[in-house]
């Protein structure tokens, strides 16, 4: 069985509509996938209408959240598997979330615009088609006014990367709240990408034993943005915590050139998230 529990649709940046991305996974031969859209369930009930025979779709989001240390604060992802999609305080939650993301992309855009950038935001927003905003669509906008040629070279200082003037902050969860939001709607907690130093600022690994007694679950260990000494260092950290790990591509479509399934999760791990949940439970395709 082929598991890869991180994958984007249209709800968010992604550039492949949720149930085209089912079509997609089952074309790929996985058994099982997650739809972990960014701070949105508004995926979930395509997907789940379009599930081809055999394929099961574990329903998700990441989180975005924000570490706060002592004279720091470092932004990092949760992704959350199987939580209850109607819990009013994590519903509340993400839609704040969702509303800082749309007013610092547009924030971002008078920035560019005030330097002479040709992008718009009606057309971002056209593009976007109601789907969580965030900085892939401004890499979509710039890649279409023929100002960059891919969504790596958006991603540079130069324009919307790490360094750019035009990066703004945004409002994130504090990583304890969505730990204990998502526990509390009977959902199970990833640490997405913890190790990725190529994305910038990483936790300190003593973050680690805090959170996993906060109740988080598992890491993010496979994954495109970590090298082979980065998911040793997530395995190692994971086995002395009592942490289970997965691996994902967290394919986003043309936005990345990983492919669908390209890291994937054991089944152990898998069974850990589904024992785990009690907000909601896989959904497996049936014949038509």
């Amino acid at each position: 069985m082929t598991i890869d529990l991180h994958l984007h649709s249209t709800a968010s940046d992604g550039t492949t509509p949720p149930e085209e991305l089912m079509r997609l996974a089952g074309a790929a031969g996985l058994g099982v996938v997650a739809l972990t859209d960014h701070d949105t369930t508004a995926g979930w009930a395509a997907a789940t209408q379009a599930l081809p025979p055999g394929l099961t779709l574990i329903r998700g989001a990441e989180l975005s959240c924000r570490w706060h240390g002592e004279g720091e604060s470092i932004p990092l992802h949760m992704l959350a598997y199987l939580f209850d999609p109607a819990d009013e305080h994590l519903v509340a939650a993400l839609a704040r979330v969702r509303e800082s993301r749309l007013g610092r992309a547009e924030r971002m855009v008078a920035l560019m615009r005030a330097d002479g950038i040709d992008v718009d935001w009606d057309d971002i927003l056209a593009h976007a088609g109601g789907g969580t905003v965030g900085r892939p669509h401004l890499a979509a906008a710039l890649i279409r006014a023929g100002l960059v040629a891919d969504t790596q070279e958006a991603f540079s200082p130069r324009w919307i990367g790490n360094g750019s003037p035009y990066r703004l902050p945004k409002d994130d969860l504090d990583v304890f709240e969505a730990l204990r939001l998502v526990q509390a709607a009977g959902g199970v907690t990833v640490f997405a990408h913890p190790r990725a130093r190529v994305r910038g600022r990483v936790v300190p690994e003593e973050l680690f034993a805090q959170l996993a007694a906060a109740g988080l679950d598992g890491l993010e260990a496979d994954h495109h943005d970590h090298s082979p000494a980065e998911r040793a260092e997530v395995r190692r950290i994971a086995a002395g915590l009592g942490l289970f790990v997965t691996g994902s591509s967290d394919f986003h479509g043309t936005h990345k050139k990983v492919r669908i399934g390209e890291f994937t999760t054991a089944p152990e791990a898998l069974e850990r998230i589904v024992a785990g949940a009690t907000g909601a439970t896989p959904v497996t395709g049936v014949g038509r």
